[in-house]
């Protein structure tokens, strides 16, 4: 193996490790961050597209502006993602992998809302590092009481 072939070599998992950090770190932030302005550059480009279960939004606020509202339905939550399959073609990359995302409703109760599905990820190299451009979570089953959405939420998908 030449000089170059071991290079490509290094760059390939670098960005996947990356990649796999900046995905894990996300659904991490989902459970224990602040959502706020610093966390929303921290993983999404300025012209996002995010496909939730509550409806499509585009641009880096309103996908703030949706986690936020989200979020907000549940007192406490543990999200786990796995099996990422990324594949890294130059500064793009895909990232496709499974979600299984526990919930508490928020007032008070101790009602569960347990939903698991399908991930994909269109992510872009920044200076600042990958972010994500584009995001889809399509739920394949769920358990448990769901939350009452707001009335500005698109009813839920399945898929």
């Amino acid at each position: 193996m030449d000089t170059e072939e071991m290079r490509r070599q290094l760059r390939d998992l670098t960005d996947r490790a990356e990649i796999t950090d900046l995905l894990n770190r996300y659904l991490r932030s989902l459970d224990h961050g602040v959502l706020d302005d610093e966390w929303a550059r921290a993983f999404h480009t300025e012209d996002v597209t995010a496909e939730m279960p509550v409806g499509t939004v585009h641009g880096r606020d309103a996908v703030l502006d949706r986690v936020r509202q989200g979020m907000a339905l549940f007192d406490r939550t543990a999200h786990f993602g796995t099996n990422n399959i990324i594949e890294v073609d130059g500064d793009r990359a895909t990232a496709r992998g499974v979600q299984l995302s526990t919930h508490v409703l928020a007032g008070g109760r101790d009602d569960l809302f347990v939903s698991a599905g399908h991930t994909e990820a269109d992510l872009v190299r920044t200076a600042d590092g990958w972010r994500i451009s584009a995001t889809a979570l399509r739920i394949a089953w769920t358990w448990g009481t769901p939350p009452r959405l707001p009335e500005e939420f698109a009813p839920a998908a399945t898929a």
